[in-house]
């Protein structure tokens, strides 16, 4: 696998900042992906004590998690305060559900958990693992997360916003749309990180527009901005944006412009290391695959 080009996390927390306000109303896509995320804990035997809510945004899932564990304590973390702001005025809800407490709300990177060492039964995130190094988080999930715990997550995968990228892509060759791992990378990474037989599915959900500008504000709207380095690279804005249009518009069908995202789901249990019968641990060392 090619090393992911990822993105300023600087400018990704600016981007959420910015689109706090506009996020419900324009998060469509990441209402849905989270109710089918949801979903997959039916068949899941498990009563968590502490649930964290990686990348949790302005508090999606906080209800549907709080139904379905009232008994456990629910802490959502998210890198950008305004996003966790938002999440707070969500409240009173809690007061709703018999058992339930006010969500523990913690501003901090995904990469880097302020959690003790297995401190959580349950890591879920919904459509935020794009914005990190999918191997740091998948370390600090199985750090934070006990022995015999899940994690459970939704991304986005390489095929994600192709129209958009190959317009940019004819328009000056920069690169103006976010990279995306792939499914079997992120399985891979899940084993690295000390995770046991990882479950990787995929879709994809197009979405329809009038317009290139739709297009655009809609992403804007939901803070899903180009955060990669070197992405002001290229010709004037004006002059690609002409280009990249003109680019866009030749996948227009039957009066409409797609948008294809291709979501990423995935689940894992953290086991207990293996050892040997005088004690010892096992421990797996990669070394890589072959070039």
């Amino acid at each position: 696998m090619d090393e992911p080009l990822l993105p300023v996390k600087r400018d990704v927390r600016r981007a959420f900042e910015r689109a706090a306000h506009t996020y419900d109303a324009a998060a469509v896509l990441q209402r849905e992906v989270c109710a089918r995320l949801l979903e997959h804990l039916d068949p899941v035997r498990l009563d968590p004590r502490r649930v964290l809510d990686l990348g949790c945004g302005t508090g999606q899932a906080f209800d549907a998690l709080a139904r379905r564990y009232p008994a456990a304590s629910l802490v959502g973390l998210d890198l950008a305060t305004a996003m966790l702001g938002r999440a707070r005025q969500r409240g009173p809800w809690w007061r709703r559900l018999p058992g339930s407490r006010r969500p523990g709300l913690v501003c901090a990177d995904a990469e880097c958990l302020p959690l003790a060492s297995a401190s959580v039964e349950l890591v879920f995130s919904n459509l935020a693992l794009q914005w990190c190094d999918a191997a740091r988080v998948f370390a600090e999930a199985a750090r934070a997360l006990r022995t015999d715990g899940l994690i459970l997550f939704s991304t986005f995968g390489p095929d994600t916003l192709r129209e958009l990228r190959s317009a940019f892509a004819e328009a000056d060759g920069g690169p103006h749309v976010n990279r995306f791992v792939d499914m079997h990378d992120l399985g891979d990474a899940l084993v690295r990180a000390g995770f046991a037989d990882p479950v990787m599915e995929m879709e994809t959900i197009t979405l329809e527009y009038d317009s290139v500008l739709a297009v655009a504000r809609d992403l804007q709207a939901i803070g899903a901005v180009n955060s990669l380095p070197g992405r002001g690279r290229g010709l004037p804005g004006r002059e690609r944006w002409r280009r990249m249009t003109q680019a866009y518009e030749r996948h227009r069908r039957r009066g409409v412009l797609p948008a294809t995202w291709e979501v990423v789901y995935g689940h894992a249990w953290k086991t207990a290391p293996k050892r040997l019968p005088d004690g010892r641990q096992v421990v797996r060392f990669d070394t890589g695959r072959p070039a």
